[in-house]
């Protein structure tokens, strides 16, 4: 989702479970290249990300969203310049209870991500590093 199609940054983690708070309050901050990797368990009952946050993470330079579980607003979203890989899309969006935890390692899709793991993303899929890939010229 989203107009980059192609995306890649050092990862800042987030668990939370259908309530996007700490989403929001991370994308209200410098991105600086960053991709935010949000572990919402899979769920797809609720949207993790929509698509006034998706402005403000755009607005403060964030490269993306790898999310494990949905977004919603996909029509504005695709109109932005930032990169969005998720599970699905759900209209429905999370209720604000400021659950959930930022900064640890996290665990889904037989991969684990930690803070600061690299990132890469593109129509083929997501890979995560321990160390910068050399990128093509």
């Amino acid at each position: 989702f989203g107009q980059s199609s192609i995306f890649f940054g050092s990862a800042v983690t987030i668990k939370c479970f259908e309530d996007n708070s700490l989403v929001k309050e991370l994308a209200a901050t410098p991105g600086n290249g960053k991709v935010m990797v949000v572990d919402g368990g899979g769920s797809t009952r609720r949207a993790l990300l929509g698509d006034m946050i998706a402005e403000q993470a755009v607005a403060n330079g964030w490269a993306g969203f790898v999310i494990n579980g949905a977004l919603r607003d996909v029509a504005t979203i695709n109109t932005m310049a930032i990169g969005v890989k998720a599970i699905t899309a759900c209209p429905v969006k999370t209720e604000k209870r400021g659950l959930g935890d930022r900064g640890i390692e996290l665990h889904f899709a037989g991969v684990k991500i930690a803070e600061g793991d690299y990132i890469y993303a593109d129509l083929n899929g997501v890979v995560v590093s321990k160390q910068p890939l050399p990128m093509p010229n």
